[in-house]
Order: structure tokens, then C-alpha cells, then sequence
């Protein structure tokens, strides 16, 4: 098998897998309960919430333990928009967004929220210039991804939060799922920042939204204590723990994983570019661990099932995403097909080139013979 999605989801570390299995063994205890068995759950969750705010130079209380990025977006957009209403309903996103930052802004423009999409320059960066003009005396949030997840368009965080410092009552929300150990991703002057376990090889189920405390939100979940006010329910102890150990390993491999991927993301686009039929979507803006690229003549689900039966694995657009064409692509590019025709492929340190070589040798054929049918149907429906 040669798994090429990295950016939809992750296998699991085998490490972060031994300590899920024996916390949930050894930890039966629910973290709330007064007696030893809670307590030492509580205990070993809050040794794996000083090791997370360690790892981000973060507060503790600033972690809030969710089930994923899409709960981690959601809390924060919905979150700021419910407590901070009295102040205004105004709120900047981009067209590259998540799915899960881009459905709950929608959700909220129909309870009467104004929302404003900032330009994109011909890289897929937000125009500075133009998102300072947004910005008014009513709004209240800025939600922009670190790195989008189709393209991988790496968006200038700092010099966002640089901009945002003059206006102290709108709020800075990003996504970092596809961001976190992969580049060097700075929370100092973010105000909210999202990710998930599942995109750094640990346990589906568990994510994070780090809030910063002078910060407050109107929580998605009422009921129960947890491990915070803001977001309520059983603390999952053996996926906390999971969690810390997954990003603790990623974090310290980060800069060796990144140089290599870059040089397989390099060896890869060499090979897509001598293809007549391949146009790379992805560009020098882009994270090395994504590439997207449309091929010509050919439906984007038909050449991955075709990829599929020899055990290659690849996208099309995101795994969340939904229409028949890829907006972020159609933002960047400007170009229908493009948009139409999208794949994308996403690395790994796990990724090798002899994995590559295959699949460029397979991608290649079925291509080929993909256009030969389609040219063959064009001739053919012409015939009279």
C-alpha cells in the first residue's frame, strides 16, 4: 500500500497507541470522582496539559481538550460571536477556509452576522491592504488558517497578528491543524488556535483549542465539570495523554521531518511537470507537505479509484469538503477546470521515493489510458 492523504488523516503512532492501551488500562478512574482511582487520572492529566503548554509556550489554562479541529472551530467561532455580540456581529474570514470554519460562519450569518472574505493576492496570501479596510467598529473575530489543507498555502500568520495588534477588540482565530508539527507555528499573538491528534499520527477523537485567558467564550456543551468551564463532559483521559505524547514527538522530529519532505515534495513536482497533462495548483507559497495538481481530460474520482485498485492512495478535494469543485483551488488558479479537476497529494517523513516512483509510474499510465478513452468517446459522439 502507498497511502499518500497524510493531510486527511494520519496512522497512528505505535508509541502514542502504547500509551492510549495502557492509560486506558492502568487509569480507570473518571478524573471528576473525589476517590484515588479519579484522582490519579486527574493527576496524569494535568502532567499531560503542563507537557502540551510546554511544547506550545502556552499557559495550562489556556488548553481546552476537545474532540477535534471542527469542535475546536466551531467553540471558538461560535464561542466569540455568542459572548462578544454586545460589541458588534462583524467577522473576516478567507475562501480557503476549512469547512468547519466556513459552516459555522454561515450558521451565523443567518442569525443576522455580517461576514466579510478577505482578497487573496495571485499566491493565495490575504491581502494585507485589504483586510485592514474590512475591519470595522463592530467586528469582533478574524478566523484565517495558518496553512490551507487542499493547497497548502501557508498564510502570513505574524504579520496578520501584527496588523490586529491596533484594533485590541477583534479577536485572532486560526486553524493550525495542517500547521502544527509540520512548520514553526508562533501562538504568542494568536488569540485562538485550533488543531487535532489525528493529523500528527495520534488518536482520532481528541483535539485542542488553545484560548487565551483574557479571553471568554459562551461554551457549545453546558453540563458537568470537566478539565475547564469552557467545554463540558468526562475528561478522556487516555486520549489527553495520547495527545501530549503525539505532539511531543512530532514537535522534537519537526525540523528533520520538514527537510526531508521538502526534498520528496521537490523530486515529486519535477516529475508532475514533465506530465503534458498535469498543472501543479500548489505553489512556492505552499507547504511541502501538500501538493495539489488537475489533470486534464480527466475526472479527478475516476483517476483515484483508478490509483485505488493498485493500492495507491490519494484526494481529491479535502476529506470534509462538499460541491463538485474545489473553491480554494478556484481562488487561487481563477480557472474552472482547475477547480474541477483537483487532486491532491499529501506527504509524510513515513513517505519514501521508491513509494513515489510508483506512484508517478502508475498516475502516468492510468492517465494515459484515461485520455485515450476520452479522446476515443469525443471522436466517436462526433461521428454522424
Amino acid at each position: 500500500m502507498i497511502y499518500l492523504d497524510y493531510a486527511a488523516t494520519t496512522p497512528v503512532d505505535d508509541d502514542v497507541l502504547d500509551t492510549f492501551d495502557k492509560v486506558t488500562k492502568e487509569y480507570i478512574g473518571n478524573p471528576n470522582s473525589l476517590h484515588r482511582l479519579g484522582i490519579s487520572s486527574k493527576k496524569l492529566i494535568e502532567s499531560a496539559t503542563r507537557q502540551i503548554a510546554s511544547i506550545l509556550n502556552i499557559r495550562e489554562s489556556e488548553i481546552i481538550y476537545t474532540s477535534g479541529a471542527s469542535e475546536a472551530n466551531n467553540m471558538a467561532i461560535k464561542g466569540i460571536a455568542l459572548k462578544y455580540k454586545s460589541r458588534g456581529c462583524h467577522i473576516i474570514t478567507t475562501r480557503l477556509e476549512h469547512s468547519s470554519v466556513i459552516a459555522p460562519l454561515s450558521y451565523l450569518q443567518q442569525m443576522g452576522y455580517k461576514i466579510d472574505f478577505v482578497n487573496l493576492d495571485e499566491m493565495g496570501r490575504v491581502d494585507l491592504n485589504h483586510l485592514s479596510k474590512l475591519i470595522r467598529e463592530d467586528t469582533i473575530l478574524v478566523s484565517i488558517s495558518s496553512v490551507n489543507s487542499e493547497l497548502g498555502i501557508i498564510q502570513p500568520v505574524e504579520a496578520i497578528a501584527d496588523l490586529l495588534k491596533k484594533y485590541p477588540k477583534v479577536y485572532f482565530h486560526s486553524d493550525i491543524t495542517q500547521a502544527i508539527g509540520k512548520i514553526n507555528i508562533n501562538l504568542e499573538r494568536i488569540d485562538l488556535a485550533s488543531f487535532s491528534a489525528q493529523k500528527i499520527y495520534g488518536m482520532k477523537g481528541i483535539g485542542c483549542l488553545v484560548k487565551k485567558e483574557k479571553i471568554a467564550l459562551i461554551p457549545l456543551i453546558h453540563g458537568g465539570k470537566s478539565t475547564t468551564i469552557y467545554r463540558s463532559g468526562t475528561p478522556a483521559t487516555a486520549l489527553i495523554a495520547s495527545l501530549a505524547k503525539s505532539l511531543r514527538l512530532v514537535s522534537t522530529s519537526r525540523c528533520q521531518n520538514y527537510q526531508k519532505v521538502l526534498e520528496l515534495n521537490q523530486y515529486v513536482q519535477e516529475k508532475l511537470n514533465k506530465n503534458p497533462y498535469i498543472h501543479i495548483n500548489s505553489n512556492s507559497c505552499c507547504s511541502p507537505y501538500i501538493i495539489n495538481f488537475s489533470v486534464k481530460k480527466v475526472k479527478p474520482e475516476t483517476l483515484l479509484h483508478a490509483l485505488e485498485e493498485s493500492d495507491i492512495f490519494i484526494s481529491t478535494q479535502t476529506a470534509c469538503s462538499t460541491g463538485d469543485k474545489s473553491t480554494a483551488v478556484y481562488e487561487v488558479t481563477k480557472n474552472e477546470e482547475y477547480a474541477r479537476s483537483s487532486l491532491r497529494i499529501s506527504f509524510s517523513h513515513l513517505t519514501t521515493k521508491q513509494d513515489l516512483d510508483i506512484f508517478m509510474n502508475q498516475l502516468k499510465s492510468h492517465i494515459e489510458r484515461l485520455v485515450e478513452l476520452y479522446e476515443s468517446h469525443q471522436d466517436n459522439s462526433s461521428l454522424v
